[in-house]
């Protein structure tokens, strides 16, 4: 029997999962389909900062620099145990491109356009204060420096995963591995929309009044399903990064570089325990599921902090795993990628599909205000308003009471770095998690250090959509983002995940299997 729904987003990525909960908590039916499992695409292969576009500046993408240090702030107290406050160090030398002056102003342009923030203004360094403070930076030709604040999502998956746990909370139905096979439009009546159900791996039909693409680099390959000729919107870029663990002299803040080969920027972040070092910048127009850091970005990320850094002599040894992901960014056929605007655009695409809705671009600063704008314009082309957009202030699910829950995590009889470790991935839903786990009878940890609980497993497959060991290895647990990718800790998962679900001894092993294919693929070469 065919569905109906106000709204199907299809795309389970960050825009997706903010346009699904936006429209939900205004009280419209929502669905929100993804192919694969929702994080698992670019979301996942960001450089993970929550940051106003210091480098937007140069093209003079000023509203973009506003809107997304404004959102920057606002999901810092939305979401304050995912988004927290990041120190940057921008080091200038005599052949930098950016000179000292330049970057003078471009950190009082972007202390002035957050005005209101609760991060401290920006500090120019001397040459000498830079050095003191982190005196493994290459001192030849070292003329001073800029400090800096911005913000960091450790887990952009978790970022995603609470606004899908918010929009099923408000009523949307949200699957995962279910993949849209098809798209009929009327611009008179309801379009049509076939996929393939996540369970039964039977095809299915919903009607919906607006169909909105925010399927990121995908969206061209969405688009090539509907039963009409529709346009090539998609120009994206790719990115590569590389982590790594601590090195000799390493900085103890972020630190945002001028490359000397080609004067690109690119960061060098404490992240996780270890350090992302990233991104490049490449046009890239093949399948976006088989993407890999090439040897090439993988040197270039290497030779560049090592010449920043010079006591550090990293090589690919040192790399704990790499992975790279496609901006969804507009087609551009000339000019240089850094120039290709980073503003998200929506296409109505009236003329051919009146109620198809398609997003390129985007950031995770700014996906809840993208999200806003989308619901408006679907509001306006169903002709009626639903009701106000409720984002802008209600916290997301795991950042409601977060410092009450911090004291009864501190009041639970668990060590101190597992508690931490779970308000850092759960926030405030860590309770019920620990509730889980006086409550269960399985081993309560999972690793030797005691911060790895057994009861996430049957909490995430329970409550967070969770249907494969990678999802939870690594987007439920994150402990896949580890230094060893959760080798330690993934046997046990996979057990407890096969009691909890029933899995055969054949389905454990496909699992187990699969795993390590996945792992495999952010190794180089």
């Amino acid at each position: 029997m065919t569905k109906r729904f106000d709204i199907a987003v299809i795309g389970g990525g960050i825009n997706g999962a903010g346009i699904a909960r936006d429209a939900a908590l205004r009280g419209l039916k929502v669905i929100l389909l993804e192919q694969h499992d929702f994080a698992g695409g670019t979301t996942s292969w960001s450089s993970r900062l929550i940051h106003g576009g210091l480098r937007y500046l140069e093209h003079g993408e000023i509203p973009l620099v506003f809107e997304s240090l404004h959102e920057r702030r606002r999901l810092r107290r939305l979401a304050p145990h995912l988004v927290t406050r990041l120190k940057l160090t921008i080091p200038v030398y005599e052949d930098s491109r950016r000179g000292k002056f330049l970057i003078r102003l471009g950190m009082i342009a972007y202390d002035l356009l957050s005005m209101g923030k609760r991060t401290p203004w920006h500090r120019m360094l001397s040459r000498e204060t830079l050095l003191r403070e982190q005196p493994g930076l290459l001192a030849n030709g070292l003329v001073g420096g800029a400090e800096y604040y911005d913000a960091q999502v450790t887990y952009a998956e978790r970022l995603v995963l609470e606004n899908i746990v918010a929009a099923s909370n408000a009523g949307a139905a949200v699957r995962n591995y279910s993949p849209v096979t098809g798209i009929k439009v009327d611009n008179a009546a309801t379009h049509k929309l076939q996929f393939q159900d996540s369970k039964s791996g039977e095809p299915c039909e919903i009607a919906a009044d607006i169909i909105v693409n925010a399927t990121g680099p995908w969206v061209d390959r969405v688009l090539a399903k509907v039963d009409c000729e529709m346009p090539q919107l998609m120009g994206g870029t790719k990115g590569s990064h590389i982590i790594v663990g601590s090195f000799p002299a390493a900085p103890s803040t972020a630190f945002y570089v001028e490359a000397k080969s080609d004067g690109r920027p690119f960061f060098i972040i404490p992240w996780n325990r270890q350090y992302l070092i990233g991104t490049t910048d490449i046009r890239f127009d093949g399948n976006p599921g088989d993407i890999r850091a090439s040897t090439e970005e993988i040197q270039y990320l290497l030779k560049e902090t090592n010449r920043i850094f010079p006591s550090a002599e990293l090589t690919a040894r040192d790399i704990h795993f790499a992975y790279a992901g496609v901006r969804p960014l507009p087609r551009r056929e000339k000019g240089p990628e850094s120039a290709i605007t980073r503003k998200h655009i929506i296409f109505e695409h009236q003329d051919r599909a009146r109620g198809l809705l398609s997003v390129v671009g985007g950031k995770l600063t700014t996906y809840r205000n993208l999200a806003e704008q989308v619901v408006n314009i679907a509001e306006r082309q169903m002709g009626r308003r639903a009701g106000d957009c409720r984002t802008r202030n209600q916290p997301l699910p795991g950042a409601v009471d977060i410092e009450a829950t911090a004291e009864t995590l501190a009041s639970a009889a668990i060590p101190a770095d597992c508690a931490a470790r779970l308000l850092s991935i759960y926030g405030s839903r860590s309770v019920g998690i620990v509730a889980m786990a006086k409550e269960s009878g399985a081993e309560k940890f999972l690793d030797d250090d005691q911060t790895v609980l057994a009861a996430e497993v049957g909490h995430a497959l329970r409550n967070e959509f969770a249907v494969t060991l990678v999802d939870l290895v690594h987007r439920r647990m994150m402990v896949g983002l580890s230094a060893d990718q959760g080798k330690g800790v993934a046997d046990k998962i996979a057990k407890l995940a096969a009691a909890e679900k029933g899995w055969s001894n054949a389905r454990l092993a496909q699992e187990c299997a699969a795993l390590t294919v996945y792992n495999a693929r952010f190794r180089p070469d």
